[in-house]
């Protein structure tokens, strides 16, 4: 059975870039596919962070990270990216990825607050000086 994996996470100072990657590993992603990129920071309940919408290339980003992240496809490669420019502390936490056939708003705000979601491992990304 084919799952997502993240990578691509690590220590960086402020104002540093880093790029995840969310590889479907075992299926082909299907057209019309939402893709979205979850955070969770200790202590704090999961929030979509970033959603794309395979079928038309409409994105969504939080307030948190807009003009600062970009979400992209490499079809390809079967592969979902998150470049994270000018990082800030609060942006430290476990990234998760996922993709539904969801409309962009229902994967980004509602789809992380499903209490039966299975998520991977993630990947850890921590801003600090």
């Amino acid at each position: 059975q084919g799952h997502l994996v993240e990578s691509g996470g690590g220590l960086v100072q402020p104002g540093g870039s880093l790029r995840l990657s969310c590889a479907a590993s075992g299926f082909t992603l299907p057209w019309g596919t939402t893709v979205g990129w979850f955070r969770q920071a200790p202590g704090k309940e999961r929030e979509g962070i970033s959603c794309l919408s395979t079928s038309d290339g409409s994105t969504f980003y939080s307030h948190s990270v807009r003009g600062r992240f970009t979400i992209s496809t490499d079809v390809a490669k079967n592969t979902v990216y998150l470049q994270m420019n000018n990082l800030k502390p609060e942006d430290s936490g476990v990234y998760y990825c996922a993709g539904e056939q969801l409309d962009i708003q229902a994967m980004c705000v509602e789809f992380p607050r499903r209490l039966d979601n299975s998520w991977g491992q993630g990947t850890q990304v921590t801003v600090s000086s």
